[in-house]
């Protein structure tokens, strides 16, 4: 398995002072970084020199990090990270519905940024090759854990590292109520508003992999928690 930190980062920020300073400390801990300043630029030096994750700010000078990811996402796969000072709660929700891993609020925390991108750089460190500990049958679908693979009829999903542990923690307690905020505390570290609607987008995603099986459900008790019915 590759080492976490030669990890290379494709970084959009348009503040330039601030892009100095991330910039230069994720090359200290040993990434390799990639900037760029806006849409345009994000996208050439991505096609030229793929990154293995992206952080994105979301207001760049010629577009948005939102609408960026939703074109990058027509190529890579890549796990990202919004950076913003965008915190309205529809701001969340565009962001992970764009297709983002994961959001971190200005000002931040340069070590919570590599805390998080490390999380999900691990999740592609991963193959189709690697031994799993267990296969699990989730009706029509066959759930590979912890490589995160969910196959149907042949075909097969590579899950990011958080759907994959929330759909085993799902899995393994099906027909049992899971509690919001034990589930928060687990894979968000705090049970905020913001984590909590990042809860309900990942639970959304899984429904959304898991509707070929109508009789999979993952089922919401209001401000208690979550149940899969199997």
């Amino acid at each position: 398995m590759a080492d976490l930190i030669k990890a290379k980062i494709l970084f959009v920020e348009d503040e330039l002072s601030l892009a100095e300073i991330v910039k230069e400390t994720l090359e200290l801990k040993g990434f390799e970084v990639i900037h760029a300043t806006n849409c345009v630029s994000a996208q050439i030096l991505q096609k030229k020199n793929p990154a293995n994750i992206f952080v994105l700010d979301v207001m760049l000078p010629d577009g948005d990090g939102f609408s960026l990811l939703k074109k990058l996402r027509q190529h890579y796969q890549t796990p990202a990270i919004f950076l913003t000072s965008k915190s309205l709660p529809s701001d969340v929700v565009s962001g992970f519905e764009s297709g983002a891993n994961d959001y971190l609020k200005k000002p931040f925390s340069i070590e919570e940024l590599i805390v998080r991108i490390k999380f999900l750089i691990g999740q592609i460190q991963t193959t189709n090759n690697e031994i799993t500990k267990y296969s699990r049958v989730i009706g029509d679908y066959l759930f590979h854990y912890p490589v995160g693979i969910l196959e149907y009829k042949g075909n097969n999903r590579k899950l990011t590292n958080r759907e994959s542990e929330l759909l085993h923690k799902l899995t393994t307690h099906s027909g049992n109520l899971l509690k919001r905020e034990d589930l928060l505390m687990e894979y968000w570290g705090n049970d905020d508003y913001f984590s909590g609607r990042s809860l309900d987008v990942f639970v959304t995603k899984l429904r959304k992999y898991l509707k070929d099986d109508p009789s999979i459900a993952i089922l919401n008790f209001r401000g208690q928690g979550y149940k899969m019915i199997l």
